[in-house]
């Protein structure tokens, strides 16, 4: 079974930076990390392949320092890694980034499943993996808690708001992992020396048979107009007392905080 797990870098929290001209993350020169829910749909990958056989491949799209993050999920047994790194790419909203990333895997595949974590910590939308399964017209599933394969094919467990489902996978498919999903292993010694010799394949605009304005910030339906930090103000308010009167007190201050 192939099996391509899609990455992203987040930018280190402590040395988030902003571009006052477009409202978008810096993220040239800033250290990249691998997004921590990501580490659970390859956690998935992995032991389906020991389950079944086949091949694991990583694929990020950003800067050339996101080449880290593929990396450490090489360190932590995939077989393969893609890079999808070119400036055209800067900028892109979630519709951007899903087609670009479609295309990526079309060029790199074909994939019998394509594993996505639930959302990135540094946008929380949520949107890439169904995207991604829009622009391939694949079947998808989210918020999977489970996969195993068994006498009739491929099985996900999704969580409900009541409970779970049991879905039969079809494929190709398009999958979220939620981290209920496993616990994700530590990068080996082994994985990690063989890291170091990785070659990334790279793929850029050329490759994707893209146009330059469906990509990146010129190809994103979507785009952050303004940015305002909110105003906060607090109050403190100190009451002494018996416990019965200082109760009193404060529902008497919260009701009058609430007018």
């Amino acid at each position: 079974m192939t099996i391509a797990v899609c990455l992203k870098q987040v930018p280190n929290t402590t040395e988030l930076r902003l571009d006052p001209r477009t409202n978008t993350l810096i993220r040239d020169g800033v250290a990249a990390v691998l997004n921590p829910l990501d580490e659970f749909p390859l956690e998935a990958a992995l032991r389906l392949r020991a389950a079944v056989g086949g091949r694991v491949t990583v694929l990020t799209m950003g800067p050339p320092q996101a080449e880290a993050v593929l990396r450490k999920a090489v360190a932590m047994g995939a077989d393969d890694a893609v890079l999808v790194s070119d400036r055209a790419f800067a900028g892109a909203d979630t519709w951007a980034t899903s087609l670009t990333l479609a295309r990526a895997l079309e060029r790199s595949g074909p994939y019998d499943l394509i594993l996505c974590g639930k959302q990135a910590i540094d946008g929380d939308t949520a949107q890439v993996g169904p995207g991604i399964a829009a622009h391939l017209g694949s079947a998808q599933i989210t918020g999977v808690t489970a996969l195993r394969c068994g006498a009739d094919g491929l099985v996900a467990e999704r969580l409900l708001d009541g409970g779970t489902a049991l879905l039969r996978v079809p494929r190709p498919a398009v999958l979220t992992i939620l981290k209920e999903a496993n616990e994700p292993r530590l990068p080996s010694l082994a994985g990690r020396l063989r890291s170091l010799r990785l070659s990334c394949r790279r793929l850029g605009l050329a490759d994707l048979g893209l146009a330059a304005s469906a990509v990146g910030l010129e190809g994103s339906p979507t785009r952050v107009v303004r940015i305002a930090v909110p105003a906060v103000s607090r109050r403190q308010t100190r009451l002494e007392g018996e416990p019965a009167t200082v109760a009193a007190q404060l529902a008497a201050v919260l009701r009058r905080s609430s007018t």
